[in-house]
């Protein structure tokens, strides 16, 4: 019941609701053809898949500043990471995600005329917008704005702890302690790369490759939902064992 452990349970059940909420219908798709879903079941689908991925985001800035009091204030370990200051942080990181997704059932009071497809194998927020009609201004300035504001802010925080980290271990005497104490790092490094490394190729092609065959950007879309999910596990099982 230590306080990474904890963050780990939280990691472990956030990728396991996003697996869930989205992995069923695609495997339908690909084996039964069942390409159709339900206008207020693609709702809930999509307010599943960004709210966790949001929380996921708030979990892995959670877990630097785990390793940054860890490494930097070992002394005061325990006095700072309580336990209930780890379900403050999991409350407020519901709370967020929550709040910030909620918009999306704004979707409900648009007619849709560019067509009843949507070039995805999930329901994604911009995929439905773009066939909405009338003015769809505040959900494509959302959709970006959100975006931005989680990787953005929660990667600049992460960044900073790891500054911190690093200027802390450098000062080490003994190169065995500086090892030791990057190592309690590797693990968490290996889960922000696992989730952010997607979503910025994902992104670059979007802008990069727009003449790209449609099924590239699908692949990637997949790829970004379902790799951390898929490889988390593998990471922390290894440095937990």
């Amino acid at each position: 019941h230590q306080p990474m452990f904890l963050l780990l349970a939280m990691l472990a059940t956030i990728d396991l609701v996003l697996s869930s909420s989205t992995l069923p219908k695609m495997l339908a798709i690909f084996w039964f053809r069942d390409r159709e879903i339900n206008f207020h079941a693609c709702l809930v689908q999509m307010f599943f898949l960004h709210s966790f991925s949001i929380m996921e985001s708030a979990v892995l800035l959670a877990m630097a500043f785990d390793r940054y009091v860890a490494i930097c204030k070992p002394l005061h370990y325990t006095l700072v990471l309580t336990r209930s200051l780890i379900t403050k942080i999991g409350m407020a990181a519901m709370i967020r995600a929550v709040t910030l997704t909620t918009p999306v059932f704004l979707l409900r009071r648009f007619h849709y005329c560019h067509g009843p497809e949507i070039a995805h194998c999930y329901c994604e927020h911009m995929a439905v917008v773009r066939l909405a009609c009338g003015d769809t201004r505040f959900n494509n300035i959302y959709g970006i704005a959100v975006a931005m504001f989680i990787v953005v802010l929660d990667l600049l925080f992460v960044i900073l702890s790891y500054i911190f980290i690093i200027q802390a271990v450098v000062q080490l005497a003994s190169q065995e302690a500086r090892y030791k104490a990057f190592g309690t790092c590797v693990s968490h490094i290996g889960a922000i790369l696992s989730t952010y490394t997607p979503v910025v190729i994902s992104s670059v092609m979007h802008r990069v490759a727009r003449r790209a065959a449609p099924h590239v950007h699908i692949l990637l879309a997949v790829f970004y939902l379902l790799f951390p999910p898929m490889v988390n596990p593998i990471i922390y099982r290894m440095k937990t064992n």
